[in-house]
């Protein structure tokens, strides 16, 4: 298992990091959140007024906040110029504004390199939108997590304060839009992806089953 790489895409409510972290953690793999690296530049760039209805601002500052990730599944961490930013990058302002930043051509260039970079040698569980079909085509497991509409929905609304589900259910459903038909790396299924519907599944059901298909594939 010290070279293998699995990549675990899908929309957001999906179960994707409850069940990364679980797998990587059964088989003492490291894991990678890919959609903290594009929340981290969006919480940077709201910090500094950053007009993210333009393009082309978001674009010039790319390159410019230095992003420390931890890989380890037990305290996944992140870091923005030295600041611990795991708490101010899941909050509802971000989550609104991630979808533009993360459709810019140039902040998915710098992220996908770096994502590889962190990738490298292999023995990680990295989770994300394009994945399969972008970061790491070449995992040797490819999964595809989707749930219900409601299902997301309920999750998200447990895991937030102050929300419902029902505005839960209208702001993933414009967030799959954004991902989905963004011009580029849209959030996609990889042909050779494992689809698993996760609507019914707690989160010990979504781990075993995502541990079969590695036992039959790696």
């Amino acid at each position: 298992m010290t070279g293998l790489v699995v990549a675990m895409d899908g929309p957001s409510g999906s179960g994707k990091s409850s069940a990364s972290r679980g797998v990587a953690r059964a088989l003492g793999l490291r894991y990678l959140d890919t959609g903290a690296m594009y929340r981290a530049i969006t919480w940077w760039m709201l910090q500094r007024g950053v007009d993210l209805a333009d393009p082309g601002a978001i674009a010039s500052l790319a390159l410019d906040p230095v992003l420390t990730l931890g890989t380890d599944p037990d305290a996944p961490a992140v870091a923005v110029d030295g600041v611990d930013a795991a708490a101010p990058i899941r909050t509802a302002e971000v989550t609104a504004a991630v979808s533009a930043v993360s459709a810019v051509p140039e902040v998915r260039r710098r992220l996908v390199a770096e994502q590889r970079e962190i990738i490298g040698s292999g023995g990680i569980v990295v989770e994300g939108r394009d994945i399969g079909t972008v970061v790491a085509p070449d995992a040797a497991v490819k999964i595809y997590l989707t749930a219900s509409a409601d299902a997301r929905a309920l999750r998200r609304t447990a895991e937030l304060a102050g929300t419902t589900v029902e505005a839960q259910r209208a702001a993933m459903a414009r967030r799959d839009t954004l991902d989905s038909t963004r011009a580029t790396d849209p959030l996609a299924k990889a042909a050779d992806a494992v689809e698993l519907d996760t609507t019914a599944l707690n989160l010990e059901e979504v781990v075993a089953e995502i541990l079969r298909v590695i036992k039959e594939k790696a």
